[in-house]
């Protein structure tokens, strides 16, 4: 099944996606938004599932032209968005173009933040930022949302609390990062809202893609117009998603409508190229001596997508342009 959320206040109106992504349907006489659903999940997905099958076969009469420009976010807003680090090969590459040595401890225990939710940002609506000094980036990952998590889960129980899979853009404020590190209270200002893939999609639609913890797919990353990378997000990730959640999960409870992020998507020699501009600098630094790559700039714009095994995509297109933030003179 495929959800997204058009634009209809601060929540989202939930409309059913056909699986081609070529017509929609209104769910709100199930449920008026993602999260309600989310909250009503045994009852509403039976519905939507149902409504899934018969927008598929042709048999909505009033379905409509899907138009991703329409959207907002899946989950417009969350009341949790916890964002990791699970692939250590990204960590690992960071510190070496810095000179520093990654903790042993980095392989056998996650890196996780907690992003803002208050509101995130849809498929194609710009990123606004006030200024590029402050070093702009994109972040391609793969997002799960989970039910309610009870404390103390192992990573087998896990899985059964993950209910939707997506992309995000984890936009990141790149020379913010460093301050902040440095009074060890983690990220803030350098992480303004993430923007969200144009659907979310339950896991039977990933088919073997979709092993019960990762997604086997290769995730585009293009800027300008430039594939900037497309890496497996199912090879080298150091802890998968049911790992991430028990993490989350050590010492409280999950509440329904949790997102959980992957961080950057990345392969080990990054062949396959790069999901941020930030990794694709360090091994410039690496090879070079210096980053000749820049971060983004007002009018640049990333596409990011997964294509599953004929081509299709699964998650629509995350498609946005950067654009100077002008803040009130009041």
């Amino acid at each position: 099944m495929k959800l997204a959320s058009l634009k209809s206040g601060r929540d989202g109106r939930l409309i059913v996606v056909s699986k081609d992504l070529s017509r929609a349907v209104e769910a709100t006489p199930i449920a008026a938004t993602l999260q309600a659903a989310l909250d009503d999940w045994n009852t509403a997905s039976t519905e939507l599932v149902k409504l899934y099958h018969e927008l598929n076969a042709g048999a909505v009469a009033h379905s409509f032209e899907f138009d991703a420009t329409q959207c907002d976010a899946a989950l417009p807003r969350a009341y949790h968005w916890a964002d990791g680090s699970a692939y250590v090969t990204h960590v690992e590459l960071v510190r070496k173009a810095r000179g520093a040595e990654l903790p042993e401890s980095f392989w056998s225990d996650p890196l996780v933040y907690m992003g803002a939710s208050d509101a995130f940002l849809g498929p194609t609506d710009d990123v606004p930022v006030e200024r590029e000094a402050w070093g702009i980036d994109f972040e391609a990952e793969v997002i799960v949302i989970t039910d309610d998590v009870p404390a103390g889960i192992s990573p087998e129980q896990a899985a059964k609390h993950i209910q939707l899979i997506g992309l995000v853009n984890d936009v990141s404020l790149r020379n913010l990062i460093p301050g902040e590190l440095g009074k060890q209270f983690g990220f803030y200002q350098s992480k303004p809202w993430t923007s969200f893939s144009p659907v979310v999609v339950t896991p039977d639609e990933l088919g073997e893609a979709w092993d019960g913890a990762k997604v086997h797919l290769p995730l585009r990353a293009t800027l300008n117009g430039t594939l900037v990378g497309a890496p497996n997000a199912g090879v080298d990730m150091t802890f998968d998603f049911c790992t991430l959640i028990a993490h989350c999960a050590k010492s409280r409870d999950l509440m329904t409508g949790t997102v959980i992020g992957s961080g950057t998507v990345s392969n080990v020699g990054s062949e396959h190229g790069s999901c941020c501009l930030a990794e694709v600098r360090c091994l410039e630094t690496i090879a070079d001596g210096a980053p000749h790559t820049p971060f983004m700039s007002f009018g640049d714009r990333i596409e990011i997508e997964m294509l599953d095994d004929d081509g299709l995509s699964i998650f629509g297109k995350i498609d946005q342009r950067v654009v100077q933030y002008q803040p009130p003179i009041d």
